[in-house]
């Protein structure tokens, strides 16, 4: 590109470059002789004028011959920097969006809120791990199927599998009462009563009712015990004093047909044991296979309070309550 520029003082100018030539800017392309008595220089070499169509018509006598225009240097552009990203500006509080057709939102209730809650921090404190054992139920419900009916006549509630799960656990803590211990601050403190809780899934979310005095009862007072707190926590009537004091808790996600998993202890206990689904399956009696429903047992502990021994040992105390119902009634 060229551009026309225009001298400030009239005089004799010399170029510094070559007409058609590239600049770069503040380049000097002309420098002008404003002295006293200075004449015009010869104008660089270059291509001949190309003559005008018509004559031009004569100065006047008095003009003054006037000054080469300087050609002023165009800036080039400067190189084109990227973009700074703009600061990621805060998501906002998902409770502040609209519902539509794609979401549906809505606060946490104060329940749920607790709940994990207690969940995050059994985490943060707790120092878990999970060992696992898989029980034979062909004793339980071989039981089940023979006394349900006149059980249920006598009683008013069906025989679950709850009460022997609670009565085995019972057993268990009784024989390695290191599971039945939990800590506050610096002390470990042993309990000696066997409060457990059993988890119970309601539409606000899950609750563990304690069931109190369990070593005290027998199958049909828990199985009577595990319906009311389940209704209870169903129908919202459940309290607080309803939720606290265990020392131990059972939950039954079989019931949803789980096969496997890891349950979170329930602070400030230190253990917590999961039952799973019954699911037939060849397994090896006797130097023979054969098909026996079975179970996976899941025992989440507070390493901090129970060693890997008494796990184990616990778990497998379990394991023979239900494998052999007849242990639970002569404690043996």
């Amino acid at each position: 590109m060229t551009s026309e520029g225009v001298a400030g003082v009239a005089g004799n100018i010399s170029l510094k470059v070559a007409a058609g030539a590239t600049v770069k800017i503040g380049e000097v392309v002309a420098v002008i002789d404003d002295s006293p008595g200075s004449a015009p220089a010869a104008p660089a070499a270059g291509p001949a004028p190309v003559p005008a169509p018509t004559p031009a018509a004569p100065p006047p006598a008095a003009e003054t011959p006037r000054a080469a225009p300087v050609p002023t240097p165009i800036p080039t552009p400067a190189p084109r920097r990227p973009a700074a990203a703009p600061p990621q500006q805060p998501a906002p509080q998902a409770a502040s969006r609209p519902s539509g057709d794609r979401q549906t939102r809505r606060k946490l209730t104060p329940l749920r809120q607790r709940i994990a809650e207690r969940l995050v921090a059994a985490q943060h404190e707790a120092a878990m791990l999970t060992t696992f054992n898989e029980v034979d139920m062909s004793a339980v419900m071989a039981l089940r199927a023979r006394y349900q009916e006149d059980f249920v006549a006598k009683n008013g509630v069906k025989l679950g599998i709850m009460s022997f799960f609670t009565k085995a656990v019972v057993k268990a803590l009784q024989e390695v009462p290191a599971v039945n211990a939990q800590i506050e601050g610096d002390t470990l403190v042993e309990n000696h009563y066997f409060d457990i809780g059993i988890a119970v899934s309601t539409e606000k979310g899950l609750m563990v009712p304690v069931i109190r005095d369990c070593e005290r009862m027998g199958m049909a007072g828990i199985e009577k015990a595990i319906a009311e707190a389940s209704k209870k926590a169903r129908e919202g009537r459940i309290t607080l004093a309803d939720l606290e004091g265990g020392v131990f808790t059972i939950t039954n996600g079989g019931t949803f047909g789980s096969m496997l998993s890891t349950p979170i202890i329930n602070p400030p206990q230190c253990a917590i044991l999961g039952l799973h689904a019954i699911t037939e399956r060849p397994v090896a009696l006797n130097g023979q296979v054969v098909i026996r429903p079975m179970m996976y047992l899941a025992l989440t502990y507070d390493h901090r309070v129970v060693d890997g021994r008494e796990a184990v040992t616990f778990l497998v105390k379990v394991r023979q309550g239900i494998e052999d119902p007849a242990r639970l009634l002569i404690t043996i």
